[in-house]
This record gives structure tokens, C-alpha cells and sequence, in this order.
């Protein structure tokens, strides 16, 4: 991500004109355009953008930006729209369960630092990761959640999300589903990754009963997380083949990494303002 730059993310109702009047707006404003992708949903007639210049000169103020994007264009299109800042990093957390690759993956980037992202916190209900989070010097916060207390648990989750100041969510083989309360206060910013046996081999068992029925590839989804468990917007998807000399060692293997490659792909097209939702799908710009 550039250093010292704008980013606008917007999608509304196609019209001629947009792309005129947004750059215009830039350029008015002694902004330098580095980026711009622009994509036309025909199917419902909506058009998508996103957009980066540099704020090196740029005449407007960065908290006024929104002020005066908002009374010059926005009103003018009936358009949804979003704005960040290359030089603020996200704050993330992670929630964890006893399936530990794609959190070790995560943590490794993290670490290495490939994103621009900052990660206080890691919310977990099993105690795999509180050694690795403590070398780390990252806080782990163990909430353990059962049928019996899942409320009063999501509470506490929602009080050190607010405490840590959590711009978004990552669900890293996290094995609890989300109630709709909990999600509803993230919307679009709750990341998961599953596996593509679901719903055909359901279980505690997915890779078994797939290679005994000699199941050809193996996918992972990196999606938002809604309501509907599952079916949010989808960010990233991928497949790997697999044939008979595969075993099942092999299958979860194999599947293991696909889904830490999906996951950091997903994590870092959301990091780098790449999505925008409408309805429930995503348009993820390269």
C-alpha cells in the first residue's frame, strides 16, 4: 500500500458521468491519480469504482475529504461510498479454536510484515495459541463457549473488541458459529475460510468421507460472514486436484494449505480496500 494516499470505494446506480466527475473532483484539487479500476454490473445496472491518489499537495484537508465528496458528488449519484487512508493501520483480531495452521500462517506474515495491519488481540476458546501469542507480545484472551452460556460469553468478546478498538474480524478455524446480535455489529468485516465438503460430507470427519468417496479436488472459501452461516459474500476461492494416491494424511494436508493461501488472500484484499458488497456479493478489484 502507498504511503500518503487516498482511497475511495464506491458503487451506485450506472449513469454517464462518474468517473468524469470523480477524477474532476481530484483534479480540482491538485490530487495525483495512481490507481483506478472501475467495473459495470449489467445485471443490475450498478457501477463499481475504486480509486487512490496521492494526498501530497492535495488541496483538501484529509478530515474535510469526506465533506466535500459527500455535497459535490455524492448527493449527485445516489452513491454508496467509502473512504480510508493508506497511512492508518487497521486493528485486527483473531479468534481461534484448536485447528491452528491458518492462525500460525496469519501470525507468520504478521510477524515478517507483509500487512499493513495491527493485530492486539487474539480471542480464542481453546489455549493452543497463548504460547505463540505471548512470544509475540500480542494480549490472548481465553472465552470458553458452550450452548449454556453463548450470550453472556459473546459479551465479553463484544466488550474486548470495543476495549482493543477492532476495525474487523478474522474467524481462523474458528469453530463456533457467530450469533446474529454478534455479527450484525460487523457487517462485511468478519473474514472466514471453509473448506468445500460442506454440505456434502458434513461431520467432524470431512476429509474421510471424502476420500472414501474419492472425491477429485478439494476447495476453500475466504468469505464475509453473515446471518445465513456460510453464505456471506464470497472474497477468495480456490481448488487443488487430488486422485487416488492421495491419502487422507494427504487430502488434509492439501487442504490445510489451500485454506491458509485462501485466507491470507482474502485478508489482504480486505486490507487493501480491494472489496465492495452490494447485495451479497463482492467485487474485488486486482
Amino acid at each position: 500500500m502507498n504511503k500518503n494516499t487516498a482511497i475511495l470505494v464506491i458503487h451506485c446506480p450506472d449513469q454517464p458521468g462518474i468517473v468524469t466527475n470523480v477524477t474532476k473532483f481530484i483534479h480540482d484539487n491538485n490530487g495525483n491519480v495512481i490507481n483506478l479500476e472501475q467495473h459495470v454490473d449489467r445485471e443490475n445496472v450498478r457501477f463499481f469504482m475504486r480509486i487512490e491518489w496521492e494526498l501530497t499537495g492535495f488541496n483538501i484537508p484529509k478530515e474535510k475529504i469526506s465533506d466535500y465528496f459527500e455535497t459535490l458528488i455524492v448527493k449527485n449519484y445516489d452513491m454508496k461510498w467509502r473512504f480510508y487512508f493508506s497511512d492508518y493501520k487497521p486493528r485486527m483480531a483473531l479468534f481461534v479454536s484448536q485447528q491452528m495452521h491458518c492462525a500460525y500462517d496469519i501470525l507468520s506474515r504478521y510477524h515478517a510484515g507483509e500487512w499493513n495491519v495491527e493485530i492486539p488481540v487474539i480471542i480464542g476458546n481453546h489455549e493452543e495459541v497463548k504460547t505463540l501469542a505471548r512470544q509475540m507480545k500480542i494480549d490472548f484472551h481465553h472465552v470458553v463457549i458452550t450452548k449454556d452460556n453463548k450470550a453472556e460469553q459473546e459479551a465479553q468478546q463484544k466488550e474486548l473488541l470495543k476495549k482493543y478498538k477492532i476495525d474487523f474480524l478474522v474467524l481462523a478455524k474458528y469453530m463456533q458459529v457467530l450469533s446474529d446480535d454478534f455479527v450484525s455489529l460487523y457487517p462485511n468485516k468478519i473474514i472466514n475460510i471453509h473448506h468445500s465438503f460442506l454440505p456434502a460430507f458434513p461431520g467432524a470427519k470431512p476429509y474421510h468421507s471424502a476420500y472414501e468417496r474419492g472425491v477429485k479436488i478439494i476447495g476453500a472459501t475466504g468469505h464475509y460472514v453473515t446471518s445465513e452461516l456460510d453464505a456471506g459474500p464470497i472474497i477468495e476461492q480456490d481448488i487443488i486436484r487430488i486422485n487416488h494416491t492421495d491419502t487422507i494424511r494427504d487430502l488434509i494436508r492439501k487442504g490445510k494449505d489451500l485454506e491458509k493461501i485462501v485466507l491470507a488472500r482474502a485478508i489482504y484484499s480486505h486490507l487493501n480496500r480491494k472489496v465492495s458488497v452490494y447485495k451479497n456479493r463482492a467485487i474485488v478489484y486486482r
